[in-house]
This record gives structure tokens, sequence and C-alpha cells, in this order.
């Protein structure tokens, strides 16, 4: 037995019986929940590399998996990945069934995390790119509507991260020559214009971030979330793995320039277009588009490496309670239009309240579950580059003025619509549980900071 086989494989398999069973939505969600709830204790508890007893029979846990001559290693330093990575899935899967995003959603959500997670592990790691690339496949079908046509987002979305792996596919081939012969500065110069070039389009930096407000307006909302959540960590993660092997690259002062230029430009113009929005959904598109600027900012400076790891918490909470609140809310309205949604808080004020409270926390409103990390970031990047931590702040600000601009018109009705509770149940106990979530977060983030910042040990050379 390997801990691939229990991270990799055995979620893999569950999806594909889980396919052949969806006709039983609350089957498959229960059967989807068990084993990601499985997989996080085990990641909590399981010793990798310990022989495990049980009754009479014994197994010994390696961490390498081999298929068709590729390595997949998931060590001990790795567990603390794998929980978090089905803690958020578990999460995700929790709400399916009250976001209604469709009966394939629990086999391709557990699928997509199964090759996302390949992707984490993969040996030689260009392999990364080819089970990215395959998660994102794996994608269409679920941000679709069925038997409608496929949206033009869903296909600038295939289009970008297509060109993004075939461009990292093509820097691994440049770099081979470059370890042979490291004095061609040439060939190096170009093999990182072309890193840079593929992971721009994996990530949706801007410029090529217009697939991401145009997918959230389209797609379900909750689908979108899995999506903007898992995606763009592992493209990290990804992108770190290049940095940490080569040594070259990670000592390029030019490298951590332009990551702190473009996250900064991301976080600000993603900040201020999410105020300027009158779609809810492309709101929730903007603020993916300042928390990928937030995460590319932490890389490039000295000492923000834990940050990064950090933000996942409160971008879990934010994105899950913000997509689950707009899918409640979509269901009911027929579309997340400003004119659709005026007034939606005197019938769905629980709904509304999720929508608000996940963009402040996004944004990094005080008590909220962002502000501690932002702060923390906000500090740490002041200290080296006081005018990006300045144009930062502006940026959140933009995020924050679209969660008060939301709250304007969710709240402003144009009649005198009684206040009522028309959200189900389940609506009421997943979107109270995760404000509630959202305010603990906030208020107790040691609880968390430390097993987070802890991911970055994983990374030999750029550990702090």
């Amino acid at each position: 037995m390997s801990a691939p086989v229990l991270w990799i494989v055995l979620p893999g398999a569950f999806a594909l019986v889980l396919l052949f069973l969806r006709h039983w939505s609350r089957l498959t969600a229960s059967l989807g929940i068990g084993l990601a709830l499985v997989l996080c204790a085990l990641a909590a508890w399981l010793n990798i590399g310990a022989v495990i007893r049980f009754w009479r029979w014994s197994f010994l846990i390696t961490d390498t998996l081999t298929i068709f001559g590729r390595r997949f290693v998931l060590d001990n330093t790795a567990r603390p990945a794998l929980l978090t990575i089905y803690l958020v899935t578990t999460f995700w899967l929790g709400g399916v069934l009250a976001a209604r995003v469709g009966r394939l959603a629990v086999p391709l959500g557990l699928g997509i995390v199964a090759l996302l997670t390949a992707a984490f592990s993969v040996d030689p790691f260009l392999y990364a790119a080819l089970l990215i690339e395959m998660a994102v496949l794996a994608g269409v079908p679920l941000l679709s509507h069925p038997g409608q046509p496929i949206g033009r987002g869903v296909l600038r979305f295939l289009v970008f991260q297509t060109l993004g792996m075939m461009l990292l596919l093509f820097t691994g081939w440049i770099m081979a020559g470059v370890e042979a012969n490291p004095t061609d500065h040439a060939l190096a110069a170009r093999a990182a214009i072309f890193l840079g070039l593929g992971f721009a389009l994996l990530l949706a930096v801007i410029p090529f971030q217009t697939w991401i407000p145009m997918l959230a307006e389209e797609a379900h909302p909750y689908a979108a979330g899995l999506i903007f959540l898992m995606l763009p960590e592992i493209v990290m993660l990804f992108g770190l793995s290049f940095l940490d092997r080569y040594a070259w690259l990670r000592e390029a002062s030019t490298v951590y320039a332009s990551l702190r230029l473009a996250g900064v430009v991301s976080v600000f113009i993603g900040g201020w277009w999410a105020a300027s929005q009158r779609h809810l959904g492309r709101m929730l598109g903007y603020a993916v588009i300042v928390e990928i600027g937030y995460s590319i900012l932490a890389v490039g400076i000295k000492g923000g490496l834990p940050l990064h790891f950090a933000l996942l918490m409160p971008r879990a909470l934010g994105f899950g309670v913000f997509s689950l609140a707009l899918s409640a809310i979509r269901a009911r309205t027929g579309g997340l239009d400003i004119r659709q949604v005026q007034g939606v808080a005197r019938r769905m004020p629980v709904a509304a309240a999720g929508v608000v409270v996940s963009q402040f926390a996004l944004a990094g409103f005080p008590l909220l579950a962002g502000f501690p990390v932002h702060l923390a970031l906000w500090e740490t990047v002041g200290k080296q580059f006081q005018w990006a931590a300045v144009w930062a702040i502006l940026g959140s600000a933009g995020l924050m003025a679209a969660g008060l601009r939301s709250l304007v018109v969710l709240l402003t009705s144009p009649d005198d619509t009684p206040w009522q509770v028309s959200e189900t149940r389940l609506e009421v106990i997943l979107l109270s549980a995760g404000i509630v979530a959202i305010l603990a977060a906030g208020l107790f983030s040691q609880l968390y900071f430390p097993a987070l910042t802890g991911l970055a040990q994983g990374l030999e050379y750029l550990a702090p």
C-alpha cells in the first residue's frame, strides 16, 4: 500500500464509481463527503513509512507509486497539504446539494481533486502540466449546462489553460538545454520569458484574466468556485517547484521583481474592477483575481512564502460562502445582475449576508478571516516595498467598495416587500455555519496559522 494509492488512485476510482450512481444525488454526496473526511483523517494521523497492523494483517505505507516510469511521491512533508486539499474538498462537497449544482458535481469534483493532487506529487514535475490540463478538461462538463452550447467563458478558460500548458512543456525542453549549458544567458532569458507567459496564462494574470469574470457570469457559481479555489493553488505549487528546482531562476532578482509587479497590478485592477461591476458573479470573478494577485505578491517578497500558504484558509471560506450564497440567490431570481437581485435581502437575508460578509473577508476587513493574513502581508510588503503595499491596500479597498455596493443593492427594495426567510433549511444551516467560520477564523487565526505556514517547509530551497 502506498500513499499515492490512498490520496490519488482511491478518490479517482471512487469518482468513476459515483459517476454510475449519479442519479441518486443524496447517496453520491454522502459517499463523497464520507470519503473526503476519511482522507482528511488519514492525512492528519497516518504516518507515511510506518507499518500499520490491523488484526492479523500488517501494511507498510510507502511514499511512492510508479506508473509507466513516472513516480508519484507523497511523503510525510506532504501531509499538511493533503489535509488542506481534502478538508477544502469536504467543505465544498458539503454544499453541493444545497447549491443544486447537478448530478455530475460530486464525481467530477472528486476526479478533479485527484488529478490536481497527482499534479502536486508527480516526478518529473513537468508532467504536472499534463495532469492540470486533464483536470481542466474534466472541469468543462462541470461548468457547462447540459444540453446547451458551451459558453464563451468556458471556451476561453480551456484555450488559455491549454496554451499555458504547451508553453510550460516547451519551457521544460528549453531548461534541459540551460542545465546542460548554464553559461548560455540568452537561452536562460528565453526560458524565463516562456515560463512567465505560461504561468501568466494558467493563473489568469492581467491581461490574461478575461476568462475568470466571464466564467463566473456564465457558469454555476458553486461549480466555478471549486475551479477558482483549487486550480490556482495547484498551479502556484507547480510554479514554486520551478523556483525551488532551478538555482539560476530563484536567484534572479528580475523574477521576483516581475512577481511583485504582476501581483500588485492584479490586486489593484481586480479590486477596482470588482467595484464597477453590475453582476454579482463577475464580482466573485474579480475577487478571485485579487486573491491570485496576493498569492503572487507573497511569493515575490522576502519572507512572504509562509503567508502565501496562510491565505488558503480565508480564501476557502470566502469563496465557499460567496459561491454558495450566489447559488441560492440565482436559483430564486434567475440571474445575478444587479437589477435582478435588488432588494433580495428582504427575501433571502442569510444568503445576502453571506455575499457581503465573504466579500469583506476576502478584502481583509477587520475581525474577519482575511484580516490577520492580509495585515501580516501588508506589513511584510511595506517594510520592503512601500509602493507595493500602498497599491495592494488600495486594491483591497476597491474590493471592499464592491462589498458595500452589494450591500446597498441587496438591501434597497423597489417595493415594500416584507422581510422573510425563503432559503431552505440546509442553505440556512450551511451559510450560517460559513459566516460563523469566517468570524472565528478572523478571531482565532493562531489556531491554523502555524499549520498552514508550515507548508512552506516542503520547498527545500525556498523555505525561510
